[in-house]
């Protein structure tokens, strides 16, 4: 194999596909990329942690046809630190690879193409979606945070996503929060498919500002989905399991509704955190009495006070929630202003924007200590 290409293609191609590099396993193979040059002048990078595998096609001047596996780090540390210019690479006899530019040469030793984990086609996918890029990524920074981070939870670990007629919703949850994202859409495919938060994650970091416009292809099958991203396509197991009736467990009768600015809402529990030591749950106090929400918090190293005026119908409620919580979900909205549910001071709030249906958010409370 022989081929000359740019330093920083072939960079911000190594940044796309180390995505799916394993940095915990004990299998050599799985923490290199598979370089393979085609004679029709692109290469084609590819990373497999087996769960995800990402490839990437670039263009660059073939000399000659082959293909090699190449330690992931190493490799990309080198080409991060070439100049921006024409890079020449050429597989050597001695199991090792040439890297060279005007000034520098490398000469690092490559891995078994053989053991290489062989990515599947896509001859088990059935259905396929067109989904706006910047619309998803969107849709991952609002849910994915409420995942489970518990691997022994199953697909609460994953991100519900229902494709419908007229909309498409993202959702997530752990055993304390709820995240449900929802976007117009129109689909002749109903769909439903649960994929990992973290996976999730990694697909919205190869969504760029060069690319956010283009849409997504999702091919779906049974147990498997491939995205393909501009020139990145990324091949992932769907998790199996039913995920939770999360229609149900969201209150709909709440009987004290607040209209409140979200930046000033964020920025007072921000400060109230900074003492919310109490019971080791980052403990706030939120009382809701007229017009005017007052936010408490207290530890051994002192207490604080915040004060924020709002719009209240219903009845007065004191209530506590785990402060991480609640600003998790400020942080995931843009909205000036946003509507909170409350039903009693022991059950969940619902975060909701004040006009339509763009999200909701339910945060369980947590037990105020008697004194």
């Amino acid at each position: 194999m022989k081929f000359t290409c740019n330093q920083q293609i072939l960079a911000k191609a190594l940044n796309t596909v180390s995505k799916a590099v394993s940095t915990r396993t004990t299998l050599p193979i799985l923490k290199g990329i598979l370089i393979e040059a085609k004679k029709e002048g692109t290469i084609t990078l590819t990373a497999s942690d087996l769960e995800i595998s990402i490839k990437k096609k670039i263009n660059a001047n073939i000399e000659e046809e082959g293909s090699i596996v190449v330690a992931s780090k190493l490799f990309g540390d080198i080409i991060r630190k070439l100049p921006n210019e024409e890079i020449f690479i050429e597989e050597t006899e001695e199991d090792s690879i040439l890297i060279k530019t005007d000034s520098s040469e490398f000469k690092v030793v490559n891995l078994s193409v053989d053991e290489f984990p062989k990515i599947g086609d896509k001859e088990d996918t059935n259905d396929e979606l067109l989904f706006n890029g910047e619309i998803f990524k969107d849709m991952v920074r609002k849910t994915s945070f409420a995942a489970s981070i518990d691997e022994t939870k199953g697909v609460l670990v994953g991100v519900l996503t229902e494709i419908n007629n007229e909309s498409v919703n993202m959702v997530a949850l752990d055993s304390y929060r709820l995240a449900l994202a929802c976007e117009k859409m129109t689909s002749s495919n109903q769909r439903k498919f649960i994929i990992a938060a973290k996976i999730m994650n990694e697909i919205g970091k190869i969504i760029t500002d060069e690319n956010k416009e283009d849409d997504i292809k999702i091919s779906l099958g049974e147990k498997r989905a491939i995205f393909t991203i501009g020139d990145a396509e990324v091949v992932l197991r769907l998790m199996e399991g039913d995920f939770i009736k999360y229609r149900d467990i969201i209150p709909q009768d709440n009987s004290t509704i607040i209209t409140v600015s979200k930046e000033l809402l964020q920025e007072s529990i921000e400060r109230a955190s900074l003492l919310a030591k109490e019971g080791k749950n980052n403990l706030i106090k939120m009382t809701l009495k007229s017009n005017l929400m007052t936010i408490t918090s207290r530890s051994e190293e002192g207490n604080v006070k915040e004060e924020i005026i709002m719009e209240k119908k219903g009845e007065d409620i004191e209530i506590g929630f785990n402060s991480k919580f609640i600003i998790d979900v400020l942080k995931a909205i843009e909205d000036e202003e946003i509507s909170m549910n409350f039903k009693t001071g022991t059950s969940p709030c619902v975060v909701r924007p004040v006009e339509g249906n763009a999200y909701e958010y339910l945060i369980l409370p947590v037990r105020i200590p008697k004194i």
